[in-house]
């Protein structure tokens, strides 16, 4: 596969690979997306060779996490990542889960007990150059986002307000979203983004919830 390119696609029809190792679950995938004119599967299979052997060009990547294995395919997503835009669509909703797939890139993460349109609306946005959480995930993770810290290097240090404006960016929110629910001006939020990004040393919007998710898992560590 080449490397990904912006805009991540140049035609009508956004190109789909899925990937999950459960059969039903694949054509489940494919059905849900076709009912979608602007997607399209090109491309199913059980195990990650399907997607090597294939020449079919496409624009997002369906991954299932676990692969007829115990082990998630954390070094798979990263590799991959590199060439092309990975949604996780998985059974676990474990936060160390959530967490590692998306420290090795990938470009979104929905369970697979959320709501059908929630696939779609990941898929959609994921393909656009954005980043997608589901509704219970984005919970999960504000929860951990907010608990008590342990020990370990301490992260650099953000304003509470700073703090509140990073976690709802975690959650997949957009600036004026997030000025919405903390009754401010999008031009603050402007301006909190920006001071993180340089506490932080972060740059695009993929970073700064990386970067929001590592304080997650900092805080995590015994």
């Amino acid at each position: 596969m080449p490397p990904r390119s912006e805009p991540p696609w140049e035609h009508d029809v956004i190109r789909i690979a899925v990937i999950d190792d459960h059969e039903l679950i694949r054509h489940g995938l494919e059905y849900l997306l076709h009912r979608s004119d602007d997607l399209k599967v090109v491309l199913q299979g059980a195990d990650l060779g399907d997607l090597r052997g294939s020449d079919l060009d496409h624009d997002v990547l369906v991954l299932d996490l676990y692969l007829a294995t115990d082990r998630p395919c954390v070094a798979e997503i990263r590799e991959l990542s590199a060439v092309t835009r990975v949604l996780i669509v998985s059974a676990s909703g474990r936060p160390a889960d959530v967490l590692a797939a998306i420290r090795a890139g990938a470009n979104g993460y929905v369970t697979k007990d959320a709501p059908a349109e929630f696939v779609v609306d990941a898929v959609r946005t994921v393909a656009a150059g954005g980043f997608y959480l589901s509704a219970g995930l984005a919970d999960i993770l504000q929860n951990e986002l907010e608990a008590p810290g342990g020990a370990g290097p301490a992260p650099p240090r953000l304003s509470e307000r700073e703090e509140q404006t990073l976690s709802y960016i975690a959650q997949g929110f957009t600036h004026a979203q997030i000025a919405r629910r903390l009754q401010i001006s999008k031009a603050t939020v402007d301006t909190y983004v920006e001071r993180i990004r340089s506490k932080l040393q972060v740059g695009n919007k993929a970073q700064l919830t990386r970067a929001a998710l590592d304080r997650i898992e900092r805080r995590d560590r015994p």
